[in-house]
């Protein structure tokens, strides 16, 4: 997703046979993030104030909205994922095995570890603000979401009461399950799109915009 012509995205989006929304033309792009800290990743945050500015001076958004990171460690139990990315817990087993203080075998004991954890806060408040006031104001007849956070499902859902809504999902992984729904809700004409490689590749802003330059590796 790095380098993205949201503009150019969006515009792909909406002439895509499955959109169906005939005559349709961009009237606002809202892009919610948040920024990367410094302490943590120098030339990560210098890399995205690049591309933030080159979205801007490009005009491949009409607005920025910032959340925030939030650094905490947090404890939880050891776990890997399955197909489909849900946690499974690892328990001991030989070859490696938790034994008691009476040195004897503690079966399907749970490993449990400390992490450093970033969370982005505020983002899908923002995404969900922006949306229903530009529904409610009238500002849209249509809306795209390019999210896959099951946190939005109620504020989407009303959406659909409002306007017909396109929800893609930017990752590889499967849909949020509460993001689903039906093309006739609410007041029907509504699609569901997975992004891919191709979309993406599409859509990248010029090597060079004004006098920013591409990070390396983007």
């Amino acid at each position: 997703m790095r380098w993205l012509d949201l503009r150019a995205l969006a515009q792909g989006l909406i002439a895509s046979p499955g959109a169906q929304w005939s005559g349709a033309a961009i009237e606002r792009i809202v892009y919610c993030t948040a920024r990367v800290s410094g302490r943590d990743n120098l030339s990560g945050q210098c890399d995205q104030d690049t591309y933030l500015r080159a979205l801007k001076a490009h005009g491949s958004i009409d607005e920025l909205s910032m959340g925030a990171y939030v650094s905490r460690v947090a404890t939880a139990p050891l776990a890997v994922a399955d197909r489909r990315q849900r946690p499974v817990l690892t328990q001991a087993a030989w070859p490696v095995m938790v034994r008691d203080s009476g040195n004897n075998d503690v079966q399907d004991a749970s490993f449990m570890v400390s992490v450093a954890r970033r969370e982005e806060k505020g983002s899908d408040v923002n995404v969900a603000s922006h949306m229903l006031i530009d529904v409610l104001e009238q500002r849209v007849d249509a809306v795209i979401a390019i999210t896959n956070d099951s946190d939005l499902a109620f504020p989407f859902q009303y959406a659909r009461t409002r306007v017909p809504m396109g929800l893609v999902n930017p990752t590889r992984g499967y849909p949020a399950g509460a993001l689903n729904g039906d093309p006739t809700d609410g007041v029907g004409d509504h699609w569901w799109y997975q992004l891919s490689d191709s979309d993406v590749r599409a859509a990248q802003l010029p090597a060079t915009v004004g006098r920013l330059t591409r990070p390396a590796g983007w």
